[in-house]
């Protein structure tokens, strides 16, 4: 790799403004960087999206690069491979690059490409930790780069029509917010020390910006979710779509007056690290917003999970004239009797990608359904949240619940977390899940402040992490 010195001198190319070449007619070449689940299934969709092409690869697993290639080669395409990011934002023929990595490497790599001159489409979380966001924003803003935020349900058609549809006023004020992802999972097991890094990765590449230190799980890929160091947990994974959509319908861009972060890891002793249980809540003054992940069935022994209202993976949104249920592929209103007012059929988000590549082409990052700044001020809660669960002490159910009773609809959500932790094992009068007191985050200076003393001082060394050189998010973009 590239020395730590690497920025806008090492790209004589860089073209500012008017995007890497792009003109209205052309053809936008793209790179898809991380090539597993969600990075192979971009490839798949820009084979079908028109004006667009994918014209190079890059993953630290030659593995996953060759299975890829492969695809390529069945359409009688040629694709440039590359396991070092950096050798490929060299290459000229790039327009814009879609980053699909483990997330602790989203915010470096999205940095480096406004700075080559490439504009980008970059997953969620967009970044790793708060620090990263603002650096993220001024590369963004600084190269005059097109970011779209991976956060497909903002492009889903039905929800966007409820949106629509709430916003309007149809169904009066918004009392409260609950997104929920309700997703069963398996314990990761224990390891008996440091396991054997694949032979087709380059583990220095892999690592980036983290801690090098020995495999101390089973499996590599997926599994950095569960590792704070590269992941940030189901909050983070697939918890952050449902953070996102609650922002979203809500239209708040600013942080919360308070908040509070709990949960565990709960009925499982493995190498994972971070909550299979999580729930938060955000206090914004006018509106609470939860947010929750489970990870554990209904209860010990059985496969099914827990609903919220007859979904598990999705948002209630409940107003002062009814209660809209859904989220990703649409979703369903009904009045305070619980007859159907509504029905808004989705499709998943599918334009999201077009959407993107219609600004780079315009020029226009006005818009973007999920532009970079909107992505960043989603992960920043998201941080908050697991920041506020990290910071957190062990707390009984009576001693976490009493923070809950400010507002009947928080009160009633945390008794049903605390029921789906006690039919999972544990105890509710013990203190076996860490949970925060209620927290303040000041934005202009970037501290934990007010509250606990000794939690803001556990969070506030979680602002900003530590990075490995020349792996290193810059102070100067």
């Amino acid at each position: 790799m590239a020395g730590a010195g690497f920025g806008v001198t090492g790209f004589p190319h860089l073209v500012q403004g008017m995007g890497h070449g792009v003109r209205a007619n052309s053809l936008i070449q793209l790179a898809v960087v991380g090539l597993g689940n969600k990075g192979g299934a971009h490839i798949k969709d820009l084979f079908e999206e028109p004006g667009a092409r994918v014209v190079a690869i890059c993953d630290p697993d030659r593995a996953r690069l060759e299975e890829n290639e492969a695809l390529f080669k069945e359409r009688g395409r040629e694709v440039g491979c590359y396991t070092d990011y950096q050798e490929l934002l060299s290459d000229e023929r790039i327009d814009g690059v879609v980053i699909a990595s483990p997330n602790h490497w989203h915010a470096l790599m999205g940095i480096w490409a406004c700075q080559a001159g490439k504009d980008v489409y970059l997953e969620k979380p967009v970044t790793h930790d708060i620090w990263e966001g603002r650096q993220l924003l001024k590369a963004a803003r600084t190269y005059k780069r097109v970011v779209q935020a991976g956060t497909q349900n903002r492009s889903d058609d039905g929800f966007r029509a409820a949106a629509e549809y709430i916003r309007a006023g149809k169904l009066g004020r918004i009392l409260w917010v609950h997104g929920i992802w309700y997703q069963k999972r398996e314990s990761l097991g224990r390891v008996a020390g440091p396991q054997a890094i694949p032979s087709s990765v380059d583990y220095d590449l892999w690592t980036g910006p983290a801690p090098l230190e020995p495999l101390r799980r089973s499996r590599l890929h997926y599994d950095w979710h569960w590792d704070w160091s590269t992941g940030n947990g189901d909050f983070g994974n697939l918890g952050m779509h449902q953070l996102d959509d609650c922002v979203w319908i809500l239209r708040k861009t600013g942080l919360p007056h308070r908040f509070f972060s709990g949960g565990g890891r709960v009925s499982w002793d493995d190498d994972g690290e971070t909550p299979n249980t999580q729930w938060a809540v955000f206090d914004f003054g006018d509106v609470p917003m939860m947010v929750e992940v489970r990870n554990l069935p209904h209860k010990r022994g059985v496969d099914y999970m827990d609903s919220l209202r007859g979904v598990r993976r999705g948002n209630v949104i409940h107003c002062e004239g009814g209660t809209f249920i859904g989220g990703r592929f649409g979703g369903r209103i009904f009045d305070a009797s619980g007859k159907r007012l509504e029905q808004f059929p989705g499709d998943g988000g599918a334009t999201h990608m077009a959407n993107w590549l219609q600004a780079v082409r315009s020029r226009d990052a006005s818009t973007l359904r999920a532009e970079i700044e909107d992505g960043i001020g989603s992960a920043r809660l998201c941080h908050l949240a697991n920041t506020a669960f990290r910071s957190g002490y062990g707390m009984t159910q009576k001693e976490w619940m009493a923070q809950a009773e400010f507002h009947a609809a928080v009160e009633a959500a945390g008794r049903s977390f605390g029921e789906h932790l006690a039919r999972n094992g544990m105890d509710p009068t013990q203190r076996a899940v860490s949970f925060s007191p209620w927290m303040h985050f000041d934005e202009e200076k970037s501290v934990y402040d007010g509250g606990d003393v000794s939690v803001n001082l556990i969070a506030n060394a979680l602002v900003r992490r530590y990075y490995r050189e020349p792996f290193v998010v810059p102070e100067l973009v």
